[in-house]
Protein backbone atom coordinates (compact mmCIF):
# COMPACT_ATOMS: atom_id res chain seq x y z
CA UNK A 1 0.00 0.00 0.00
CA UNK A 2 1.31 3.56 -0.89
CA UNK A 3 2.10 5.86 2.08
CA UNK A 4 -0.47 8.58 0.99
CA UNK A 5 -3.45 5.96 0.41
CA UNK A 6 -6.51 7.03 1.09
CA UNK A 7 -9.23 3.83 2.57
CA UNK A 8 -13.24 5.11 1.93
CA UNK A 9 -15.25 2.96 3.85
CA UNK A 10 -18.97 3.25 3.35
CA UNK A 11 -20.49 1.10 6.17
CA UNK A 12 -23.77 -0.59 6.63
CA UNK A 13 -25.59 1.52 3.98
CA UNK A 14 -29.51 0.65 3.88
CA UNK A 15 -31.41 0.49 1.09
CA UNK A 16 -34.79 -1.30 -0.16
CA UNK A 17 -34.54 -3.01 -3.93
CA UNK A 18 -36.18 -5.61 -5.87
CA UNK A 19 -33.84 -8.48 -5.69
CA UNK A 20 -34.61 -12.17 -5.97
CA UNK A 21 -36.11 -15.22 -8.56
CA UNK A 22 -39.27 -16.44 -6.62
CA UNK A 23 -42.73 -14.59 -7.18
CA UNK A 24 -42.74 -12.54 -3.73
CA UNK A 25 -39.01 -11.11 -4.28
CA UNK A 26 -40.24 -9.97 -7.63
CA UNK A 27 -43.32 -8.35 -6.34
CA UNK A 28 -41.75 -6.41 -2.83
CA UNK A 29 -39.14 -4.78 -2.19
CA UNK A 30 -36.88 -6.16 0.12
CA UNK A 31 -33.62 -4.61 2.36
CA UNK A 32 -30.02 -4.67 1.85
CA UNK A 33 -26.91 -4.09 3.70
CA UNK A 34 -24.02 -2.90 1.72
CA UNK A 35 -20.86 -1.72 2.45
CA UNK A 36 -18.12 -0.77 0.51
CA UNK A 37 -13.87 -0.04 0.45
CA UNK A 38 -12.56 2.38 -2.13
CA UNK A 39 -8.61 2.57 -1.82
CA UNK A 40 -7.02 5.81 -3.87
CA UNK A 41 -3.62 8.21 -4.12
CA UNK A 42 -4.83 10.54 -1.56
CA UNK A 43 -1.40 13.07 -1.91
CA UNK A 44 -2.83 15.85 -3.52
CA UNK A 45 -6.29 16.08 -1.26
CA UNK A 46 -3.97 15.62 1.98
CA UNK A 47 -1.69 18.64 0.63
CA UNK A 48 -4.43 20.70 -0.63
CA UNK A 49 -7.70 20.73 0.99
CA UNK A 50 -9.34 21.28 -2.18
CA UNK A 51 -12.20 18.94 -3.10
CA UNK A 52 -11.45 18.49 -6.56
CA UNK A 53 -8.34 16.72 -4.91
CA UNK A 54 -10.62 14.45 -3.27
CA UNK A 55 -12.63 11.07 -4.63
CA UNK A 56 -16.09 12.38 -3.40
CA UNK A 57 -18.03 9.33 -1.52
CA UNK A 58 -20.83 11.66 -1.26
CA UNK A 59 -21.08 11.64 -5.15
CA UNK A 60 -20.02 7.77 -5.31
CA UNK A 61 -23.36 7.03 -2.58
CA UNK A 62 -25.65 8.81 -4.84
CA UNK A 63 -25.17 6.85 -7.33
CA UNK A 64 -25.23 3.74 -5.56
CA UNK A 65 -28.47 4.76 -4.12
CA UNK A 66 -29.87 5.58 -7.57
CA UNK A 67 -28.66 2.14 -9.28
CA UNK A 68 -30.31 0.17 -5.83
CA UNK A 69 -33.28 1.87 -5.86
CA UNK A 70 -34.66 2.55 -9.27
CA UNK A 71 -33.38 -1.30 -10.83
CA UNK A 72 -34.78 -4.77 -10.03
CA UNK A 73 -31.67 -7.43 -10.11
CA UNK A 74 -32.07 -11.39 -10.14
CA UNK A 75 -29.06 -12.49 -8.99
CA UNK A 76 -27.21 -10.61 -5.78
CA UNK A 77 -23.72 -11.22 -8.06
CA UNK A 78 -25.40 -8.80 -10.68
CA UNK A 79 -26.11 -6.39 -8.16
CA UNK A 80 -23.28 -6.57 -6.41
CA UNK A 81 -20.97 -5.95 -10.04
CA UNK A 82 -23.18 -2.93 -10.48
CA UNK A 83 -21.92 -1.45 -7.05
CA UNK A 84 -18.58 -2.46 -7.54
CA UNK A 85 -18.16 -0.98 -11.07
CA UNK A 86 -20.14 2.82 -9.48
CA UNK A 87 -16.98 2.54 -6.86
CA UNK A 88 -14.05 1.57 -8.78
CA UNK A 89 -15.29 3.90 -11.67
CA UNK A 90 -12.45 6.57 -11.19
CA UNK A 91 -9.76 6.45 -12.57
CA UNK A 92 -7.64 6.89 -9.01
CA UNK A 93 -9.02 4.06 -7.43
CA UNK A 94 -6.51 1.53 -6.74
CA UNK A 95 -8.66 -1.18 -5.17
CA UNK A 96 -12.16 -1.43 -4.28
CA UNK A 97 -14.80 -3.95 -2.51
CA UNK A 98 -18.19 -4.30 -2.22
CA UNK A 99 -20.00 -6.68 0.12
CA UNK A 100 -24.07 -6.58 -0.38
CA UNK A 101 -25.90 -8.46 2.81
CA UNK A 102 -29.57 -10.11 1.86
CA UNK A 103 -31.30 -10.09 5.19
CA UNK A 104 -33.40 -13.12 5.73
CA UNK A 105 -32.33 -14.61 2.50
CA UNK A 106 -32.24 -17.86 4.30
CA UNK A 107 -34.44 -19.91 6.55
CA UNK A 108 -32.19 -19.97 10.25
CA UNK A 109 -29.58 -17.38 8.79
CA UNK A 110 -29.49 -14.05 9.61
CA UNK A 111 -28.16 -13.12 5.59
CA UNK A 112 -26.50 -14.06 3.10
CA UNK A 113 -23.61 -11.94 1.10
CA UNK A 114 -22.16 -11.41 -1.94
CA UNK A 115 -18.80 -9.73 -2.08
CA UNK A 116 -16.79 -8.61 -4.81
CA UNK A 117 -13.22 -6.69 -5.52
CA UNK A 118 -11.83 -4.87 -8.23
CA UNK A 119 -7.92 -4.51 -8.60
CA UNK A 120 -6.41 -1.88 -10.21
CA UNK A 121 -2.71 -3.73 -11.58
CA UNK A 122 -1.85 -0.83 -13.56
CA UNK A 123 1.40 1.06 -12.05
Amino acid sequence: MKSDTAVIRIKNLRLRTFIGIKDDETQNKQDVLINAEIHYCAEKARNSDNMVDALNYRTITKKIISLVEDNRFSLLEHLTGQVLDITSEHAWVDFAKVEIDKPHALRFADSVSMELRYVNNID
